[in-house]
């Protein structure tokens, strides 16, 4: 299995309307691609200075399924969208068994 976080940090002129729209996009993405395990998405609860503002954690069944959801087409408009919004966009991957 292979985990995908990414988080955004979005800039401060973004209205909460759009901060909102982008994680209910974000939630759709969950039907797309054949080996999504699990899909969350959620907003910063703690507010700390070092949190970002909304956080996806999606498992895959492996690599060729995080590859096919990076390529699908919805993906790739909400990933843009995301951008658009943010300040600054991280993320990371990571096999289960820590590799």
């Amino acid at each position: 299995m292979l985990t995908h976080i990414v988080i955004w940090k979005y800039r401060a002129e973004v209205e909460e309307e759009l901060r909102a729209e982008h994680v209910e996009r974000l939630r759709r993405l969950a039907s797309l691609v054949d080996g999504l395990i699990s899909l969350h998405v959620g907003f910063d609860v703690l507010g700390l200075p070092r949190s970002y503002d909304t956080g996806l954690v999606a498992v895959f069944r492996d690599r060729a399924a995080l590859e096919a959801y990076t390529v699908h087409p919805d993906h790739v408009v909400v990933a843009d969208f995301g951008r658009a919004l943010s300040a600054h966009v991280a993320s990371v991957d990571f096999e289960e068994n820590g590799s």
